[in-house]
């Protein structure tokens, strides 16, 4: 029997062997797979870096292929097996240790070889289980199959020999080996079946290319609802239900269309609804309170959080209560059975409570913000589509993005605190029940020392609200100044002025940066004054208790200190608490006087139904004005009868109130008294072209479902066509911000498309043929207003004397009246202001010295020259440059055929287009970025400095702690080590000089943080303003916006205090650590593993998170982009009855951007709760060993600090982890805001080496050589090899067909665009090898698009302030102006309003004029700079160029013919190239030439009106 019993015991010891060295093989070998596969991923990249010409990655490939995965049972099955058979390891080698421990005779560690090396194998298999999830595979690895296969064999093989051992000795055999392994039996059978069969139960389905959406923003993957919605209890407690998505992120960056939707309760919608009904509810009510509003919608929500709330806060204070009676126990007082054991299990217990809870508060806070984010950006935007004209004074566009991107941030963010006001005396009053038990009576100063330290916080807190307010107005400031030179970086560099306007930001960043100062120093003080109160608490704590004799104990001490630990955070946070309600409360009250601004009159306009009445259009008695403190009205006396089907023209001089007429149907300005009717719906055509972001179709759709035939015909009617032709991707071109790359006329014919393509009943036009050719706007008269608009009634603004005969009613406005009123011919035999109007033509159209000629010829040949008559259809037949704009209507042409095969390709690839997704980074964030910041305040010497202060505050902080534990007696009759003085005086020594360190590294981080954000975005700023025209054409103004503010706040706020408290976090927890172990070493053997799992749940977290963040940020830019636009376009989007559409698209944009933003926060959530359930598990493990440990073999008061700091360890394992991932999210913001500092530059300012001379250019030469131009690389050549030469002094004047090239021309000549190849020389200097400061400061240009900037007359006059007053006013009047500046009450100080708002378009047009007056260069452009002006004025502006600027080159663009006939030379351009340049005259004598045909065109378009 005894040689039985020895072979049994050998075969064991074998397979034991067998086992442990099987277990190591694997998982040696498993390293070397790894290892394998990285280097071949490596060579793998390489090869595809060398061979990838087309940039396309194959992998990238190969994952698109992947449609979706599918998790069967099996997989899940095998999982789960792999991790119970790990947890029995653990069990096994938990219960050896301990057993080894007890026993107390010596180490023998073989017990332990064979768990630990299973246990490792077993840790190794499952996340290679794992693993075949994230990167999915239909079959399991064959080293993980052949590991189940022998794991079974050896298990079955160990039980039969323990089988034959029992049989033979009985019960005495059992042991912890033989339990694990018939527990683990039936799991491994089920592993080894799965193994032998290989299939995972993970389903890949593969799509085709064909099934792959075309756009990526049509999101068709992200159909599916968030599993939030619908997700069970454990899943919710868990947060398993994200798992999907961070699989998804693990194995390729996430994009949007990966993110679920939202669940209808959290969208924008939703919420918006709720919290809208309860703000109109209270202001009914006469109790306006937005916060109020708030509170009556998210009650509920916030009230299911507080029980999480709660429930966190009564666990957290189980550990404190409890330390006193672990020390006594350790100490040998045992109060019954077994009690170490279950003081482990209630402190494990409470743990993992507080656990659950604290990521169930946390989410549920993140959520509540997020609802209330979007219902307030909604009901900010659609008070923005409502702001009257006063309103919109005092709130720029600037200011309501502002409202939008910082205001509601922090209203939403209050809901971290929301809860705060509560818990404090919660806190407080459970403190104090716990310090009784520990320390008696002394509680009571406890309890004052407390108040003390939260009274103290008031004056504080107001001094930060203080700071808080000014840095705000300043802010607003500096991004309304900003957006207004982001809008007009155009005139800035054409003008040469973006040096004063960018030092003009400077000084507005420096005020901002004075307070932001302020407002970081002062929180630097406060967080000293925070940190430093728990040590005054706990000081005066226990002076009083020696004062009043009462014995202190290790438990008592220890007790207490862990009650001042807890206590430590709300009274930190206080501070926080106190300046986060101030600062809400400044955003809740600018939020709601916002929404309490007046908005337009809603019975401004009585709105018929179609059909109701015969009459269109009705004004009664009408008085209107814009601003309600101006005592004369804008206009008065308003009587105006339009029936349906009537054409009615508008005329009258600049600022006679022609475009406030079309406003006051529409409702836009503010009635005084009388009444307007309109029948029907309304289109409105704006004077200054208003244009969406996005493609073409979108912009004449907008919003209505496409009809093909209908669509053609508009095309058609707009004579856009053949532009739609000339671009690469036809209708689907991708328009830049503000309609930026296409000529003024294609911006006005596309405003026409859209209000033709909506088919209103009533057309109001505002001077829309001023941007347009001759040619153009003659065939769009014809075939727009008399054709396509022929039975609606149309109301049309004009300065083209020539379109008035067509018209059933033309009204003359003067200063505001309508003066008079009646057919062409009635009112040109009553005289007055209309004939002086109609004389100013005349004299223009004599001027062209050919009107005669013309007419006796081409009546013969040209049947253009037929006079428009009103009703008359005109034939636009004849000329060749009527056969190019004819529209073929019969069978689709080639060019058709071209059209659609573009489509196909735009919708396939963007890549060619103007502008461009938003670029973002991918992957891992570059230590780069990390290094850029830390090196940009002080070159990174205050970051040791940092790390070394919070290092000392650390060691001193344990230092306390430790004295106090070691120097109090053990128990109550113990005595003690030290005297009571000595014992509180060290004590205060070690905690107030830690205090002093802490305010030390508070003072360093602000310091830090403000120097690297100064210079962060004074590096910013200059690359932006440096950066070419192109960048601005390209990039939307959100985009830039964007940066500058949302991103330059968290690195002026957030992340100098993110990077501080990672530092300091890391430092803490390496303390806890140290504590920890220097009491019990053996928790090292979980600590480690414990951080490698960590550090790859973190690894696996980020690859999401990071995406995540990414894409939150990008989805930031369109919201800001739609607001920017919206309010820009406010009156379009109202004429057209679409704020509901826009309201639609708004609520849209804010759920692409909450998706990404929910499943961030979650994931933070997901991967904190996994860190504190180790780290429970790990403390657990700790209190496990330390009742396991022989009494006195261990200092109670010693293993008492050790509970105290392990049970921070969750908290701050947590709170590290999510202070490295925040900071990594925040660092996002660095990294765009690196991307704007790395813009490639235009040429630089000033080329020392080839300056010209000071008087250059003194001849006005002009010589152009072979020019050929591009906007982009990748789009098509606009100018193609144009040459031709402007002798100085003399008149040129440029012409040609919308879109022709003329703009760009000039464009070229300030550099504005760089030349693909050829030259430009002026006066033998080749303009690209000198600066750009120097060349565009001796131009002068006055642009299409009138620009005032805000500020007054005499800033936007002369803005470098290098003139006197006398020039300014000789300026005025030579401009036209003088008089009407002499009219406002502040002269030359005269308020311009936000894009001049308060001006009229032709005003500001005169205005610019007076810049070139002041300005006085050799070389004047005039790029369509009389459009905006009736023909009187613009007469009297060539005559005052003609005398003010005679000795000077002076380049005229045009589309009126008389302004250009008087030229020297003239410069015909057709598609981009030189089609005529000669004198007008002998050009005139060629009766084929082009310019020939645009005169004629001019001329007969001007012939049916009768002479005065």
């Amino acid at each position: 029997m005894g040689v039985e019993v020895i072979s049994y015991e050998k075969a064991l010891r074998v397979l034991e062997l067998i086992s442990t060295g099987f277990s190591l093989s694997f998982v040696f070998l498993s390293l070397l797979v790894v290892l394998g596969r990285k280097i071949e991923v490596y060579l793998h990249s390489n090869q595809l870096i060398k061979q990838d010409s087309d940039g396309v990655n194959e992998a990238t490939t190969i994952f698109t292929e992947i449609q979706s995965v599918e998790i069967g049972k099996t997989y899940k099955a095998s999982l789960y097996c792999c991790f119970y058979v790990l947890f029995l390891q653990i069990v096994v080698l938990c219960y050896n240790g301990i057993y080894l421990i007890q026993g107390g005779k010596g180490i023998n560690l073989e017990p332990l070889i064979l768990p630990t090396s299973q246990g490792l194998s077993w840790l190794v298999l499952s996340f290679s289980v794992h693993n075949c999830r994230v990167k999915p595979l239909e079959k399991f690895p064959l080293l993980i199959r052949l590991w189940w296969i022998v794991s079974f064999i050896i298990c079955l093989s160990t039980l039969y020999a323990d089988g034959m051992e029992i049989g033979i000795e009985g019960s005495k055999h059992l042991n912890s080996h033989l339990v694990a392994n018939l527990a683990s039996t039936p799991v491994l059978g089920f592993l080894c079946f799965v193994g032998l069969r290989g299939v995972s139960g993970i389903e890949i389905v593969r799509g085709s290319d064909l099934q792959e959406p075309l756009l990526v923003e049509e999101d068709a993957g992200c159909l599916k609802v968030t599993a939030y919605s619908d997700a069970g209890v454990f899943s919710l407690a868990t947060l398993s239900w994200l798992n999907s998505l961070l699989a998804i992120g693990a194995r390729r960056p996430l994009e949007l269309r990966d993110i679920p939707l939202l669940a209808p309760k959290d969208r924008s919608k939703f919420n918006y609804k709720i919290v809208n009904s309860n703000w109109e509810k209270l202001k009914s009510e006469n109790q306006p309170s937005l916060g109020w509003a708030l509170f009556r919608s998210f009650w509920k929500e916030a009230a299911k959080n507080a029980v999480f709330a709660g429930l966190y806060t009564l666990v957290s204070y189980v550990g404190p209560y409890m330390i006193s009676d672990f020390v006594d126990y350790l100490g040998g007082i045992e109060t019954f059975p077994h009690e170490g054991y279950v003081l482990a299990g209630v402190f494990f217990v409470a743990k993992l409570m507080e656990t659950l809870t604290t990521r169930q508060w946390y989410l549920g806070v993140d959520i509540l913000g997020m609802h209330v984010r979007s219902a307030l950006t909604a009901m900010v935007y659609q008070k923005g589509l409502r702001l009257s004209s006063s309103s919109k004074q005092s709130h720029t566009s600037g200011e309501i993005v502002n409202y939008m991107a910082v205001d509601v941030q922090r209203v939403g963010d209050y809901a971290w605190y929301l809860h705060d006001i509560w818990m404090l005396p919660m806190q407080i009053i459970l403190a104090l029940a716990i310090l009784y038990k520990s320390v008696g009576i002394a509680c009571i100063a406890t309890l004052i020392a407390t108040i003390l330290s939260i009274v103290i916080t008031i004056p504080l807190a107001q001094v930060q609200e203080l700071y808080q307010d000014k840095l705000m107005a300043a802010k607003d400031d500096r991004m309304r100044k900003t957006s207004e030179c982001l809008r007009n970086m155009r005139i800035l560099k054409s003008q040469a002025w973006e040096d004063r306007y960018r030092r003009r930001l400077e000084e507005m960043r420096s005020v901002e940066f004075r307070w932001l100062k302020k407002a970081l120093y002062s929180q630097a003080f406060i967080t000293f004054f925070f940190w430093s109160s728990p040590i005054f608490v706990a000081a005066v704590t226990f002076g009083t208790s020696m004062l009043i004799g009462r014995q202190l104990t290790a438990g008592g001490v220890l007790s207490a200190l862990a009650t001042f630990r807890i206590l430590q955070e709300p009274l930190r946070n206080f501070p926080d608490l106190v300046s986060m309600m101030a600062q809400t409360k400044v955003s809740l009250d600018r939020i709601t006087g916002f929404l309490q601004e007046e908005e337009l009159q809603e019975d401004a306009t009585i709105v018929l139904q179609r059909g109701v009445s015969n009459v269109a259009i009705e004004v009664k008695d009408g008085e209107f004005r814009w601003d309600p403190s101006v005592p004369r009205p804008t206009l008065s006396g308003i009587e105006v009868k339009v029936n349906r089907g009537m054409r009615v023209a508008v005329c009258g001089g600049v600022g006679s109130g022609k475009s406030s007429f079309l406003s006051c149907i529409l409702g836009e300005i503010p009635k005084v008294s009388g009444e307007v009717k309109i029948c029907g719906s309304a289109a409105y055509v704006s004077q200054s072209s208003w244009i969406q972001s996005g493609n073409i179709e979108e912009n004449i759709l907008f919003g209505n479902p496409k009809d093909k035939a209908k669509y053609k015909n508009v095309l058609h009617a707009c004579s856009l066509k053949r532009d739609l032709e000339l671009f690469s991707h036809g209708d689907q071109t991708i328009i830049g911000d503000r309609g930026i790359n296409l000529s003024g006329g294609q911006k006005q014919r596309v405003q026409l498309a859209r209000a033709l393509y909506q088919d209103a009943d009533i057309y109001l036009l505002d001077d829309p043929f001023s941007a347009v050719d001759a040619h153009t706007g003659s065939e769009l008269f014809t075939e727009y207003i008399l054709t396509a608009l022929a039975t609606k009634t149309v109301v049309y603004v004009t300065h083209q004397i020539e379109f008035l005969p067509a018209a059933d009613l033309i009204l003359v406005l003067k200063e505001g009246q309508i003066i008079q009123a009646g057919k062409y011919d009635d009112l040109l035999q009553a005289g007055t202001d209309f004939n002086t109007l109609v004389s100013a033509h005349q004299e223009a159209i004599e001027a062209m010295d050919i009107y005669n000629h013309s007419s006796e010829e081409s009546d013969e040949n040209d049947p253009l020259d037929r006079p428009i008559h009103m009703g008359k259809k005109c034939e636009s037949v004849g000329s060749s440059m009527d056969r190019m704009a004819k529209v073929p209507t019969e069978g689709p042409s080639r060019s058709d055929l071209k059209a659609i095969k573009e489509k196909k390709k735009a919708k396939r690839s963007r890549k060619k287009q103007l502008v461009q997704e938003e670029e973002r980074e991918r992957g891992k964030i570059s230590m780069k970025i990390y290094f850029s910041y830390m090196a940009a305040a002080y070159k990174g010497l205050l970051v040791p400095l940092i790390i070394i202060a919070q290092t000392l505050f650390q060691v001193l902080q344990i230092a306390s702690n430790w004295w106090m534990a070691w120097a109090n007696p053990q128990t109550d009759g113990d005595s003690a080590r030290v005297s009571s003085i000595v014992l509180i005086g060290v004590y205060m020594a070690l905690a107030f000089g830690s205090s002093w360190f802490i305010f030390v590294r508070a003072v360093l981080v602000a310091t830090f943080g403000l120097a690297a954000a100064q210079k962060l975005f004074m590096k910013m700023l200059i690359n932006v303003f440096r950066a070419p025209m192109s960048f601005f054409d390209s990039t939307p103004a959100g985009r830039i916006l964007n940066r500058v503010s949302v991103d330059q706040s968290v690195v002026d706020l957030d992340i100098p205090f993110r990077l501080g408290g990672f530092a300091s976090t890391t430092i803490q927890l390496l303390g806890i650590v140290g504590v920890m172990t220097q009491v019990t070493w053996q928790v090292l053997l979980l600590v480690v593993p414990m951080a490698i799992a960590c550090l790859w749940m973190q690894k696996y977290y980020m690859a999401s998170s990071r995406e995540l963040v990414r894409i939150v940020s990008i989805q930031k830019s369109p919201i800001i982009n739609l607001f920017g636009e919206s309010i820009a376009g406010a009156a379009t989007i109202r004429g057209f009855g679409q704020e509901k559409r826009f309201m639609k698209r708004n609520l849209y944009l804010l759920d692409c951007f909450a998706r990404p933003f929910f499943c961030s926060i979650a994931a933070i959530e997901w991967l904190c709760l996994r860190m504190e359930l180790l780290s429970t598990f790990v403390f657990a493990f700790c209190l496990v060993l330390l009742v396991s440990f022989p009494r006195k073999a261990i200092d109670p008061s010693m293993a008492g600090l050790a509970v105290t700091y392990g049970l921070q360890l969750n908290a701050r394992l947590s709170r590290w982890i999510l202070s490295f991932c925040k900071l990594e999210n925040k660092i996002i913001s660095i990294e765009r805001i690196h991307q704007y500092c790395h813009i490639p530059s235009e040429a630089p300012p000033i080329i020392e080496a080839c300056r010209p001379p000071p008087l250059w250019p003194e001849e006005g030469n002009i010589e152009i050589i072979d020019l050929k131009v591009r906007y982009k690389e990748n789009l098509p050549v606009v100018l193609r090899g144009v040459t031709c030469a402007f002798p100085g002094g003399k008149k040129i004047g440029i012409v040609g067909r919308t879109g022709s090239g003329k703009s760009t021309l000039i464009q070229v000549l300030f550099r504005l665009i760089e030349p693909e190849s050829g030259r430009i020389i002026i006066d033998n200097i080749d303009i690209s090898s000198i600066g750009l400061h120097d060349l565009r400061s001796r131009l002068s240009i006055i642009p299409q698009d009138p620009t005032l900037f805000e500020g007054t007359i005499r800033g936007n006059l002369d803005p470098l302030e290098e003139h006197s007053d006398q020039e300014v006013w000789e300026a005025l009047d030579k401009s036209q102006l003088g008089d009407v500046v002499r009219e406002k009450e502040l002269k030359l100080d005269a308020p311009v309003l936000e894009n001049g708002d308060n001006w009229s378009v032709g005003q500001r047009q005169l205005v610019s004029l007076g810049r070139a007056l002041l300005k006085q260069a050799r070389i004047l452009v005039l790029d369509e700079a009389t459009a905006s002006v009736d023909s009187a004025t613009d007469n009297l502006i060539q005559k005052i160029i003609r005398t003010e600027f005679k000795d000077c080159t002076v380049c005229t663009i045009a589309h009126r013919i008389p302004t250009v006939i008087d030229s020297d030379l003239v410069l015909v351009l057709s598609d981009g190239q030189v089609a005529e340049f000669d004198s007008p005259g002998r050009l005139l004598e060629d009766k084929f030439s082009m310019f020939y045909k645009l005169v004629t065109e001019y001329s007969s378009r001007s012939s049916g009106i009768p002479d005065c």
